[in-house]
Order: C-alpha cells, then structure tokens, then sequence
C-alpha cells in the first residue's frame, strides 16, 4: 500500500474534526439542565472538567455554543443546532451498543422504559414479575413522567422505548399500537345519576369535570371527547394524580372519566363511587409503545408489548353496562 506523505498527513490532522463522544455527551448534559454545576454533576465530573471539554469542543469547531451568565448557560442559536445534532450522533451511538447488545438474546441487558402516570401504576405493577420471569436476563430502568418529556429523552437516546397514549407526531418516533383503554364515567354514588344504566355525554354538561393537571395527556383526551377545549376548561381544577381525583368525585367535588385499567386500583368495592360505561362507540384511548426509527431493538419491543397486552387488568365486573 502507497504511504501517505507527511504534508497530506498534516491536511488531515487540519480538516478531520477532533470531537470526542465525551464532549458530545458533556454538551447534551449541558443544554439540559442549562447549569454547569448540575450538568457537571449528571456526568458525574467535576465542573472544571466539564467546562474546559465545553470549550475545546468550541475551539475545535470554531464556534460560540453558550452564554456563560450569572444565572446559568443560554445556548447561542448555532449552539442549539450543535446540541440537536449531539444528541442525535448519541442516539445512534446507543442505537449501535443496543444493536451489540442485542446479540445476546431477546430482552436482555438494559432496557430504559419510560411511561406516563396515568398509565404505570396501572398496568407495570403485574408486568414487572412476568417479565423477569420470561425474561431473566433483562434488567429494566423505569422513567415516569408526561408525554412531552418521554419523546424528548426517547428521541435524545436516554430512553430506549416509552409506554404512552397514542397518537405521537415525531418523524423520529416508530409507534405500535397495543390495545384501547375505555373511559368510563365516575360519579358520587348519591347522585342521581348514579341511578342510570349507562353514561352519555350529556351528562357531563354543566357538570365540575375532574382532570390531571396541565401537561397530561390524559387532561387533553378528556377534554377532546367533551368539547370542552376551551380557555375556562383548561384552567379548571387540576389533580397530580388519579388518587386524588377519585376521592373528590366520592366527597362530591364533580365527575371525571377514569381509565378502565385504573378503576381496580382506585375505585374500592362497595365505596362512594358509582361507575357508569359508555355505549359503544365510548370514549376511550390508544395505548401503545413508541421507539426511534433507528433503534435495532424493535423486535424485542414487539415481544414486550404482547407480554403488557397477557397482564392487562381484566374490566371490573362492577362497572354497569
């Protein structure tokens, strides 16, 4: 083979970008938290270390990245664009471990979940023993938060599959639909509705609907179903939970549609609680898995979401029909 000549060496060394993987992963930390000290800390580095790899990589790239302010970090309009294409060199960095890792057999090694509230004390609680059973090399991560969150960390490569209410709209994202979640009509046991046979929309007018608080797509399905998409509506009475929903029903704060998946869990037998069912077609949701377009993994997440469908919460028998 011909030698490469010393000067086209030099070339090389002068248009052949010096970034490291550990400068990208310091700057994807960094355009998270917008802090020094708490991106420093996530990286489990000193803030000297994580600064000083910060601006080498603007040296190497002979770019401004951030604004470094008293109040923390402003990324600058290129440094924004740098830190898009970081994190998705990441992503396809872990997509390429994932891929190895895969070799090994189907679900094994880590796998990071990530699921929305109205959805993982539900549903995780009876997947979790079955799964480690079926699959006892697999050791799972678990991230619970909203809708907004899971896309953004599962497109960025910190989550390999997330559990969530579809439809999402990410070009990014493959989705796979799993099963529908009906909705199904709480009221106090007293009120004469609960007296009826059936639920209709009718008799959610003029009535305190119950919802999560703002960011949760459980909020914005119920209010779709409603046509109650209006600025009152969505400044109405907020809950962080399900729990707390269903005890505010009881006492006659106001209504709510409850996930069928949850009533078991939050609606105790013989309560103050009266559950009414739609008539077909009901309100009801789409849930399903979501991953990147890129990940090597999506067979074993198929595999996964047959074992979520076995487990699912059979419907209570209590709920009228």
């Amino acid at each position: 083979m011909e030698r490469i000549s010393s000067s086209y060496r030099q070339s090389l060394a002068v248009v052949s970008p010096m970034v490291s993987l550990r400068q990208l992963r310091y700057l994807e930390s960094l355009a998270n938290t917008h802090h020094f000290g708490h991106a420093a800390e996530a990286c489990a580095v000193s803030q000297p270390a994580l600064s000083m790899q910060i601006k080498e990589l603007e040296d190497e790239l002979k770019l401004s990245l951030v604004e470094r302010r008293k109040s923390g970090v402003e990324f600058t309009e290129k440094g924004e664009e740098v830190a898009a294409r970081a994190r998705a060199i990441l992503a396809s960095v872990r997509d390429l471990v994932d891929y190895a890792k895969g070799q090994e057999g189907v679900l094994s090694g880590v796998l990071k979940l990530g699921a929305i509230p109205s959805i993982a004390p539900y549903l995780l609680p009876a997947a979790l023993p079955a799964l480690q059973k079926r699959f006892p090399m697999l050791s799972l991560q678990l991230r619970e938060t909203v809708t907004e969150t899971l896309v953004h960390e599962l497109v960025s490569g910190n989550l390999d599959v997330i559990l969530i209410a579809l439809p999402i709209d990410d070009p990014e994202v493959e989705t796979h639909r799993l099963f529908d979640d009906a909705f199904i009509l709480a009221t106090k046991a007293t009120d004469r509705k609960a007296r009826l046979r059936r639920a209709t929309a009718d008799m959610l007018a003029g009535e305190r609907l119950l919802l999560l608080e703002e960011g949760h797509c459980l909020r914005d399905q119920t209010l779709s179903y409603c046509h109650m998409m209006t600025r009152e509506a969505r400044e109405s009475f907020g809950a962080s939970s399900l729990a707390t929903i269903v005890q505010m029903v009881a006492n006659g704060y106001g209504i709510t549609l409850l996930p069928e998946m949850a009533v078991s869990a939050e609606v105790h037998r013989g309560g103050d609680i009266r559950l009414l069912r739609f008539p077909p077609p009901g309100p009801k949701r789409e849930i399903g898995l979501a991953w990147r377009k890129t990940s090597p993994r999506k067979d074993e997440f198929v595999q996964f979401g047959k074992l979520l469908c076995e487990v699912l919460p059979k419907p209570r028998k209590t709920v009228r029909k």
